[in-house]
């Protein structure tokens, strides 16, 4: 597995985002948010968001995101849990959220 092979190690290699045609053929990105919650076991969450491009390219026209992936004690534990995700698990992750979306919006 190469070094650009983990989100982390993409980020790290190429200092942009992965991008990837999702299920429904749009073009996106994924980003990594992480939130503090009152838990105080596991005060910081992180999920993955993914932006939705228009096809030009040129700007947002929506997202799709993760439910809760990462719980832990600070923010960069739970973005250091993020960055160890497989890009092949990152693309099947953005396929289920679009398959999610397209059965909330029936």
């Amino acid at each position: 597995m190469g070094p650009d092979a983990t989100l982390g190690g993409y980020f790290t290699v190429h200092n942009r985002p992965p991008a990837f045609e999702g299920s429904d053929r749009s073009p996106y990105t994924v980003s990594v948010e992480a939130e503090k919650v009152p838990n105080l076991r596991s005060p910081w969450v992180a999920y993955l968001v993914f932006p939705r491009w228009a096809e030009t390219g040129l700007g947002i026209v929506g997202h799709v995101e993760t439910p809760v992936m990462w719980e832990g004690r600070s923010r960069e534990e739970v973005e250091a849990l993020a960055g160890q995700i497989t890009l092949l698990a990152v693309k099947n992750l953005l396929d289920e959220a679009i398959r999610r979306r397209a059965e909330e919006d029936e």
